[in-house]
C-alpha cells in the first residue's frame, strides 16, 4: 500500500496524463493501472483498465497481480479468462502468477490445467513457470510430483532448490529437506537466507537438533547469522528445541533486532508452550531502549499469562496495554480477556469487556467473552451476551456456536445446545460447522448419557474423525456405563495414537466401574508392553 502522499503524486500524474492526452499510449496507462491497484483503489484501477484501447500482455498481468495481492481469487479467474478471449497470449509472468495462486488442495485441478496450458504455449523450458509450477504442485501436496518434474529439470536456479525445499518443510519431511539441502550444496549452488530459513523450517517440527546444528554451522560459515531473516528463523528453531540458551546467544550476535522480529521470536516461544520464557524475552526486549511493544507483542506475552495462569504478570501489562495506549485494540482487548478469565478472574475479565466492547463491535472480542463465561460455567451471561451481540447486529462465527454449546455442555442443557448447534444450519446463518463445532456437540450429548446419538454425529459428521471426539465418547461411556462404547471408543483412538496414555487409563477405569478386574488389569498390561506411560498431572501457583 503507497503512502497518502506518492498516491497524491500519483494523482497529478494521472491528471498530467489527460492533460497531455497520453491515454492512447498502453504503457503509461498500464503504469497508472499498477499505481492504483497498489493504493488499493481496485474500482479506479479497472476503470483506467477499460479505457485502455489496445491491450497488451502487460495490461492484462498487471490486473491478475492486482487481484491476486487482494486475494480475489474468483476475479483473477475470471481476468486470466477474459484475457483468453481477448486473443492476448500470456507469457511467463501471467503463468507464474496463477500458478502460485492455485497452490492449494482444493485448487489441484485448476493448478493442473494452467500447468497444462503453459507447457501447450511452449513455456515449459522458462526457469520462472517451472518455479511456480513446483511451487503449486507442493502446495497441493503433490510432493513425489513436484519431485519428478525437478528431477526433469534441464535447468534449475535457487529459488528451484528452495521451493522444492520449502515444500518438504511445508509437509514436515525434515529428512527429504535436508537431503535436498545437502544435494544442493554438493552440486556448488550456494544457498540464500531463504534456502535456511526454508530448511530450518522443515527440521524445528521434526525436533531434529543434529541437523539443526549443521545448518547452523553452514550459516556461521558463510557469514550471514547477523541477517535479521535468517537469524529468527533461528531463534524459531531453537524455540522447537526449548533452547533459551542457544536463542539469547543468537540475539546477541544478531545485534539489533526490529521489533517484527522480536514479535516473531517471543511467538516462536509461546507456540512451544515455553510461557515462563515468553515473559522472560518480552523483559528482555523491553529492556533494550526504544523498544515499545506493539499490538502483536502485548497479545502474545498475555497468551502466555493465560496459559500458565501468571495473575500478577497479567496486571502488570494491562498497565502497560494502558499506557502504551493499546487498550482499545481489539486483539489486545481479546487476549487480556482471555487472560484474567484463564486466571480465574472473571470480574475483571468482564471489566476489560465491557471497557472495549461498546466501541468495538468485533466479533473476536464477544467471543472470546463468550468462552470465558463457557468455562467459568455461567451459562445465563453467555447466553445473555449472545442476545446482545444480535442486538448489535455483529455476524456470529462458528467460534460463538462453540462457546455457546460448550455452556450448554457444562450445564447438561441438552436442548437448548442441540438448538443453538441447529441455528448455525438455518437460512439465516448459512454457515458450515466446524470440527470444533462438532466437538462441543458429541460433549454435550456424551455428558448427558445421549450415547449413541453423540456416536451417531461421529458417523455422519463431514469430518473424518479425530482422537478428541472419540476422547469425548469414551468420558462418556465411563460414567454412564456404556462398557460396548467406551470399548469401541477406546480402540479407535488407540487406532490413530497407540501412544496416548489417556485412552488407555479410560478404558480401563471402564472395565473396572463394570466389575471386570481381570480385564482392567490386561488394559493395564498393554499399556505397560507398548511402553506408554501416563502423562503425570501437576498443580502450579504464584508465591
Amino acid at each position: 500500500m503507497l503512502i497518502t502522499g506518492e498516491l497524491g503524486f500519483g494523482r497529478q500524474l494521472h491528471a498530467c496524463v489527460i492533460h497531455n492526452m497520453f491515454e492512447s499510449d498502453t504503457s503509461v496507462m498500464n503504469v497508472l493501472v499498477d499505481i492504483y491497484f497498489r493504493t488499493g483503489l481496485m474500482g479506479i484501477a479497472m476503470a483506467i483498465f477499460e479505457r485502455i484501447r489496445h491491450k497488451d500482455t502487460i495490461s492484462w498481468n498487471t490486473v491478475i497481480c492486482g487481484f491476486t495481492h487482494d486475494e480475489d481469487e474468483r476475479a483473477v479467474i475470471g481476468c486470466f479468462a477474459d484475457m483468453s478471449l481477448s486473443g492476448c497470449k500470456p507469457n511467463e509472468v501471467t503463468f507464474s502468477t496463477m500458478l502460485r495462486l492455485s497452490g492449494a488442495k482444493e485448487n489441484a485441478s485448476l493448478g493442473l490445467q494452467i500447468f497444462g496450458l503453459s507447457y501447450c504455449h511452449g513455456y515449459s523450458d522458462n526457469v520462472l513457470v517451472a518455479n511456480a509450477v513446483i511451487n503449486m504442485l507442493c502446495r497441493c501436496g503433490l510432493l513425489d510430483c513436484a519431485h519428478d518434474f525437478f528431477s526433469n529439470l534441464s535447468f534449475m536456479n535457487i529459488v528451484t532448490w528452495n521451493e522444492m525445499i520449502a515444500g518438504y518443510g511445508l509437509y514436515s519431511c525434515s529428512d527429504k529437506a535436508m537431503r535436498f539441502f545437502r544435494d544442493m550444496v554438493c552440486c556448488g549452488e550456494r544457498p540464500d537466507e531463504f534456502t535456511y530459513s526454508a530448511v530450518l523450517s522443515a527440521l524445528q517440527e521434526a525436533h531434529e537438533p543434529k541437523n539443526h546444528e549443521q545448518v547452523h554451522a553452514s550459516i556461521l560459515k558463510q557469514g550471514i547469522a547477523s541477517r535479521q531473516f535468517v537469524s529468527t528463523s533461528l531463534i524459531k528453531a531453537k524455540a522447537a528445541f526449548g533452547s533459551l540458551r542457544s536463542a539469547l546467544k543468537v540475539i546477541e550476535d544478531t545485534g539489533k533486532i526490529d521489533v517484527v522480529s522480536w514479535g516473531v521470536i517471543i511467538s516462536s516461544f509461546l507456540k512451544n508452550g515455553l510461557n515462563d520464557d515468553v515473559i522472560f524475552l518480552f523483559d528482555l526486549f523491553r529492556s533494550y531502549r526504544m523498544n515499545k511493544p506493539d499490538e502483536f507483542i502485548l497479545a502474545t506475552v498475555l497468551n502466555a499469562c493465560a496459559n500458565a495462569a501468571l495473575i500478577r504478570q497479567c496486571r502488570c501489562i494491562h498497565s502497560l496495554v494502558i499506557r502504551t495506549g493499546h487498550s482499545k485494540h481489539f486483539c489486545v482487548a481479546s487476549a487480556l480477556v482471555d487472560a484474567y478469565a484463564k486466571c480465574g478472574d472473571i470480574a475483571t475479565a468482564k471489566n476489560a469487556f465491557s471497557a472495549v466492547s461498546s466501541t468495538s463491535g468485533d466479533a473476536i472480542l464477544y467471543n472470546t467473552m463468550l468462552t470465558a463465561y463457557a468455562n467459568h460455567g455461567l451459562i445465563d451471561e453467555a447466553l445473555s451476551l449472545y442476545q446482545d451481540m444480535s442486538q448489535a447486529q455483529l455476524v456470529p462465527t462458528p467460534a460463538t456456536f462453540v462457546a455457546i454449546v460448550s455452556a450448554c455442555s457444562h450445564y447438561g442443557l441438552v436442548e437448548q445446545g442441540k438448538l443453538v448447534f441447529s441455528l448455525m444450519l438455518s437460512e439465516d446463518q448459512g454457515m458450515n460447522p466446524t470440527r470444533a463445532n462438532f466437538a462441543t456437540l458429541v460433549d454435550l450429548l456424551a455428558r448427558k448419557g445421549l450415547l449413541h446419538e453423540a456416536k451417531g454425529v461421529i458417523e455422519v459428521m463431514p469430518f473424518q474423525p479425530w482422537p478428541a471426539v472419540w476422547r469425548s465418547l469414551l468420558n462418556g461411556c465411563r460414567i454412564h456405563g456404556n462398557k460396548e462404547l467406551g470399548v469401541l471408543a477406546a480402540q479407535q483412538i488407540l487406532r490413530m495414537a497407540p501412544a496416548n496414555d489417556g485412552a488407555y487409563v479410560s478404558l480401563s477405569n471402564v472395565f473396572a466401574d463394570d466389575g471386570e478386574w481381570h480385564s482392567a488389569e490386561e488394559t493395564r498390561r498393554m499399556m505397560a508392553e507398548n511402553q506408554v506411560r501416563k502423562v503425570q498431572g501437576y498443580s502450579r501457583i504464584e508465591v
